[in-house]
């Protein structure tokens, strides 16, 4: 919304500390490299002024590592996407990219950032991502999301599979795209020990009718089932 009108309206480094004053538990921040979404800029200053955990997700460019390692998070998300994909729209083949992503989730944890990698939820996908040495997986959730409304219980299967795969490897487990206020609570009942869900698009056009501040709330009362 700022970036489409320029300026500074609304004030990113405020809006991050408002939600975790009224119960956000963490920040994500995607920089993409047109900037489309938050500006390189942004990430800098968002960095000593937080005071939950910070998230940065991308695809590992080298301009990405930079930036993650001159930030130190206290998580990266490693995403598949393009340079001009709109959304992430799948996640790693794990064994396709296996030295790419071992090399680079190596450069991360010897930094000491704790690293997840976006997957589909795919057994052999959440398998291979423990043997990359990542410390977490994210379940890349859309195909749930878009499956929700007809057969809640055939969509959360895979995810159910994959959420023990990734136990069973010693992998956290972390969760998003396109859960709702209509779908969260259901997936996390259903996967209990879920470590974290990233929540952006859905949260905003709630909030656009709700308030961020009850928009906040009602999703912390989704996710209440998986503790």
């Amino acid at each position: 919304m700022r970036n489409a009108r320029g300026g500074n309206n609304p004030d990113i480094c405020r809006f991050a500390l408002d939600c975790e004053a009224m119960g956000a538990e963490g920040i994500t921040v995607h920089p993409r490299p047109d900037e489309r979404h938050i500006r390189r800029a942004d990430v800098y200053a968002l960095r000593p002024l937080l005071r939950t955990e910070f998230n940065i997700e991308g695809y590992p460019s080298s301009e990405f590592i930079e930036l993650v390692l001159q930030v130190k998070p206290a998580q990266v998300t490693l995403v598949p996407d393009a340079p001009d994909q709109i959304t992430s729209n799948h996640g790693w083949n794990t064994i396709e990219h296996q030295d790419l992503l071992t090399e680079i989730v190596s450069t991360f944890k010897e930094a000491g950032i704790r690293t997840s990698i976006f997957v589909d939820p795919d057994v052999t996908m959440v398998e291979h991502a423990a043997k990359l040495g990542a410390d977490r997986v994210e379940l890349y959730t859309e195909p749930y999301a878009a499956g929700y409304a007809a057969d809640r219980e055939t969509a959360i299967a895979p995810y159910i599979t994959a959420a023990k795969a990734a136990r069973k490897a010693g992998l956290g487990l972390n969760a998003g795209h396109d859960l709702s206020l209509e779908n969260l609570a259901y997936f996390a009942q259903s996967i209990p020990n879920l470590d974290e869900v990233s929540i952006g698009h859905a949260l905003i056009c709630d909030a656009l009718y709700l308030g961020i501040e009850e928009t906040i709330r009602r999703y912390k009362e989704c996710l209440k089932v998986s503790k």
